[in-house]
């Protein structure tokens, strides 16, 4: 092996390694050391300094109000069946934790730069547990670098950002406060139920079952829907269903399930199985509904078993029948709870 063709530790190294085709040069790149040092004005002027020092207290008490105001506005824009509503609780709640955080990020750079030791330190790091001179030596840097920041001595920084991270937090505690009492029951049932009236989403038209051709899918939702007063996009998201008709022949039901369709018409939960996304669009040859959030995909012919994606459930089915004067309607609510799971979920 040619001395070009290996390329030489420094003197007192222990290997020799083989280089290859590597070209090595001759003279090692040199280290060019540290930039100059650049004074900054709070380390030459007191005025500076102490207006950094009421800045980073002015940004960590932007915080504290951002904090406080997320919790008026949880309660002054109240959520309700107007969509306005919603829009204006996400967006001033949104507001107020965006401050909340915004101002103790900022201030804590603020305070970093203009205040804190900025001197540049070069250093080996060593893989292995440093000595005990070592480990000294480093909980003595953090005390200087205590006394250098003033962290101790600046009360008024100290006491700010004391008071954001204090009052930062307690948003959350109204939120999850809020939540109230077990809600599990209301997610296992929805508003069908026996005799319950299949209707287009959003007219309310009653659907029978001779309008539903072969490959045709409706929208639908409880009868009585339209109606309600209160509560009305909550009971729609459990409630949406899509109707789909099939050729009698196409469908693979279980035995305990023959009963649950009419006729090859086939009615399942949009609400996916995976975090609760619409699942509405069906493709008519292979009798596949997709989700466009994660593309899970559901075989209508099957119970809308999953063939494809995240979801770990089929679409639950709601059992479907014709009364008297030939509207489908429901036999029941659905034998499962729809949409995504949850911790209390025992199915």
């Amino acid at each position: 092996m040619s001395n070009q063709g290996k390329a030489v530790a420094k003197a007192g190294a222990e290997h020799v390694y083989d280089a290859g085709l590597a070209v090595i040069p001759a003279d090692a790149i040199k280290d060019p050391g540290m930039e100059p040092h650049r004074v900054r004005m709070t380390d030459k002027s007191q005025k500076h300094e102490k207006a950094a020092v009421r800045q980073v207290a002015a940004l960590f008490l932007l915080s504290f109000l951002g904090s406080a105001f997320s919790i008026y506005a949880y309660f002054a824009f109240p959520i309700t069946d107007d969509l306005g509503s919603v829009r204006a609780n996400t967006l001033f709640l949104g507001l107020g934790i965006t401050l909340g955080l915004m101002g103790i990020g900022i201030g804590a750079v603020h305070w970093a730069k203009t205040l804190m030791p900025d001197a540049e330190v070069s250093e080996e790091r060593h893989q292995a547990r440093s000595s005990e001179a070592a480990r000294a030596a480093a909980i003595e840097i953090i005390k200087t670098a205590d006394q250098e920041s003033g962290f101790t001595r600046r009360k008024l920084i100290r006491r700010s950002l004391y008071t954001a991270l204090a009052a930062f937090p307690i948003p959350a505690v109204f939120f999850f406060a809020d939540l109230g009492k077990d809600q599990t029951d209301n997610l296992r049932h929805t508003m069908w139920k026996k005799g319950t009236r299949l209707v287009k989403d959003p007219t309310g038209t009653p659907i029978k079952a001779s309008d539903v051709t072969i490959g045709s899918v409706f929208h639908v939702i409880p009868e009585g829907l339209t109606e309600l007063e209160h509560h009305k996009l909550e009971e729609k998201a459990k409630a949406a269903v899509l109707l789909v008709r099939l050729d009698p022949s196409e469908l693979k039901e279980d035995a305990d399930k023959k009963s649950w369709s009419y006729d090859g018409i086939v009615a399942y939960s949009k609400i996916c199985t995976h975090v609760g996304c619409p699942v509405a669009l069906y493709e008519q040859h292979t009798h596949h509904l997709l989700c466009p959030c994660h593309q899970s995909t559901f075989d209508v012919t099957e119970h809308c078993k999953v063939v494809f994606g995240p979801a770990s459930r089929p679409l639950p089915q709601l059992p479907i029948a014709v009364d008297a004067e030939g509207y489908l309607v429901a036999q029941s609510d659905f034998n499962e709870p729809v949409g995504p799971s949850f911790w209390e979920r025992k199915n």
